[in-house]
């Protein structure tokens, strides 16, 4: 499972961006309300990915912040949202407008998205309404690149994003670890829990 790249930007289109990473150029999509986030061409950048492989077909998801792939994974686990609807939502509504308009049960917000019926807004509000996470950054003391790669290699391991959290904040904070000694960490809190 790929759960992040690092490389430059090198073309943004709508919906998507051209990563060089190495001496390959990655097609990755991303929602369109992130990419004015990513800096100019050129720039160095870090994406959490989603890898989606159907049939013959291999796509890459990439989000800025483990936030977003969080919201990016409970949308698609939705009965009837697929990958692309549920990059149409946050590229639509963004990150805390799809989460306000989950809290707050706001169907029509979320059926004003193209693609989106009232019936999927609705089963998109009684299946996430209240396990979407309030607090998007984990307060940590080890450098938040690492916190972020830890919980998305934790949640591609098949943990919830809240269990990953919690062992995020349990690790020991003295020793300086790699992210892969983290890791370990974390898994070993879960097999001793």
């Amino acid at each position: 499972m790929i759960v992040g790249v690092r490389g430059v930007l090198e073309v943004a289109g709508p919906d998507w961006i051209h990563l060089q990473v190495g001496g390959v150029t990655l097609q990755v999509f991303v929602p369109s309300a992130s990419i004015s986030q990513l800096g100019e061409m050129g720039s160095h950048l870090h994406l959490f990915t989603h890898l989606r492989i159907r049939e013959e077909q291999v796509t890459l998801y990439g989000f800025p912040t483990t936030f977003a792939l969080e919201l990016f994974s409970a949308l698609t686990g939705v009965s009837g949202v697929g990958p692309r609807l549920s990059l149409a939502l946050l590229s639509s509504l963004g990150e805390s407008g799809l989460q306000q308009a989950v809290a707050n049960g706001d169907v029509a917000a979320l059926s004003s998205v193209s693609g989106v019926g009232r019936r999927i807004a609705s089963r998109i509000v009684l299946e996430l309404k209240g396990k979407l996470e309030t607090e998007p950054n984990v307060a940590s003391p080890i450098g938040t690149s690492d916190v972020g790669d830890v919980i998305a290699a934790l949640t591609a391991l098949g943990y919830s994003t809240s269990e990953a959290r919690n062992a995020v904040s349990n690790l020991d904070q003295s020793a300086e670890s790699s992210v892969e000694d983290k890791i370990r960490q974390a898994l070993q809190q879960f097999g001793a829990g």
